[in-house]
């Protein structure tokens, strides 16, 4: 897109952005479009990782802890929903009178300077849809824009600046942040029970669905999901909502699914009664035949051919991060996933018992210490699919321990468990316990990919 600097509305002064936590998932790809502006970079971390790494080697001076002296040369700083209010870096800037901007600020105005602008929200799945999405629009040779909560194999990246008038991007419902943002057209995958700590109810959150859609002109939606539903119904009746679901009363569904080996499934597209033609794709899990449908519902909606969007949509093995092979050790092997909400706990899990592997392994870091108190329970229940769970301490981000909540709690209402103090000591039991046959899935949306690679090792 020509002049997406200028489209940006920034203010024309800003050279220089500095980014306090520069390793995260969602910052990265609005760093990769700011950088592609011409922006001069900079940031900062607490944890080396693998997007650190790749931001080095993309000329971004990237350094490890939080100073005063980090945002000194910077015109604009720009942080995450994650850091802290006593941050020293967040506090200088507050204090120096620069331009400050939390990370949804920049997306939302990012989505404001496109014409064809699509949000992908819900609880599950965001990921993977506006990877799917990005797949069959570049496959296309459409040159979208893009922000995704995961690398794709295709653009090499999380993100992508184009030349077209097309941004995919992915709509985080956390404390509201999707509502900074301008969509044109909006996809509602789910409704779930996260993040009660900032809705307190779901009918809260809900409401913050509707307003979400109705920002749009045009809504998909999951007429398969109770909450979903609940929610269309108050959306404005300007807003032209089309349906995707598992069955005959949604707009586009799946029909004659085939399963023909572990990875690999097929179904007929259907749209209204009408068989579009057969799609195959290349992702396990039955929660990511829906996710197929939805992509393809919308891809079709927008007169990409149908042809292209099977051709494309096979082609896609995976977001980064979303049941990725990390490697095998003594026969077992070793996949690693973002889940970190019981559904999508559950929905890997039962992804993992479709392959007929002989057991099952959950090695789970929990995230924030909210999120494992409100959900305590439902944990235990996903978790317990698994053959053997192996609990890490809590990362608690974002947040202080106010509640006293430990793994340990969680271990005990979950069968065949133990909490381990670190990942060396859990990768060092695994590596001790693993058979041939078996499927170690790491899982969690923090750092325990790390634990993955060390059992590798």
């Amino acid at each position: 897109m020509n002049n997406l600097r200028e489209k940006l509305g920034l203010p024309k002064e800003i050279q220089k952005i500095h980014c306090i936590g520069v390793g995260g998932s969602g910052m990265f790809p609005i760093i990769q479009i700011l950088k592609s502006c011409g922006y001069d970079i900079s940031g900062s971390d607490n944890n080396e990782s693998d997007i650190v790494a790749t931001e080095r080697k993309m000329g971004i001076n990237v350094i490890m802890g939080q100073s005063a002296d980090n945002i000194k040369d910077a015109d604009m700083v720009m942080y995450t929903a994650a850091i802290l209010d006593t941050n020293e870096e967040l506090v200088a800037a507050k204090n120096s009178g620069v331009y400050l901007y939390e990370r949804a600020e920049i997306l939302g105005a990012i989505s404001k300077a496109f014409d064809k602008a699509i949000g992908v929200t819900g609880t599950h799945g965001k990921t993977t849809v506006t990877s799917m999405l990005t797949q069959i629009y570049f496959g296309a040779n459409l040159d979208p824009s893009a922000v995704i909560g995961g690398k794709l194999k295709a653009i090499d990246g999380y993100g992508r600046a184009g030349e077209s008038d097309i941004f995919l991007y992915e709509a985080c419902e956390f404390k509201d942040h999707f509502l900074q943002t301008y969509p044109d057209i909006s996809v509602i995958l789910n409704i779930d029970n996260d993040h009660m700590e900032y809705f307190g109810t779901i009918e809260n959150a809900i409401k913050s669905y509707v307003t979400f859609a109705n920002k749009s002109k045009r809504v998909f939606y999951n007429i398969s999901d109770k909450n979903t539903t609940i929610a269309i119904d108050s959306v404005n009746e300007n807003v032209e909502k089309i349906s995707f679901g598992w069955d005959n009363n949604a707009d586009f569904y799946p029909e004659n699914i085939v399963i023909t080996d572990g990875f690999t499934r097929s179904f007929d597209l259907m749209r209204k009664g009408e068989c579009l033609g057969n799609i195959a794709i290349s992702v396990p899990g039955k929660h990511n035949i829906l996710n197929a449908v939805c992509a393809c519902a919308v891809a079709y909606s927008d007169d990409i051919p149908f042809e292209k969007i099977k051709a494309e949509i096979v082609k896609f093995t995976g977001a980064g991060r979303r049941f990725e092979l990390v490697g095998r050790y003594k026969g077992a092997t070793i996949v690693d996933d973002y889940a970190h909400h019981p559904a999508e706990i559950a929905a890997t899990l039962n992804a993992a018992k479709e392959l007929n592997f002989k057991r099952i392994w959950a090695v789970f870091q929990p995230f924030t210490f909210s999120r494992t108190q409100i959900l305590l329970n439902e944990f235990a229940k996903a978790l317990s699919i698994a053959d053997k769970v192996v609990l890490s301490p809590i990362m608690g981000s974002r947040e202080i321990n106010t509640c006293g909540i430990k793994s340990e709690d969680l271990c005990e209402k979950t069968k065949n468990c133990i909490a381990l103090p670190s990942f060396e000591k859990m990768a060092e039991y695994i590596r001790d316990n693993a058979e041939e046959g078996d499927i170690i899935l790491t899982l969690g949306c923090g750092d325990i990919y790390k634990c993955a690679r060390m059992i590798c090792k």
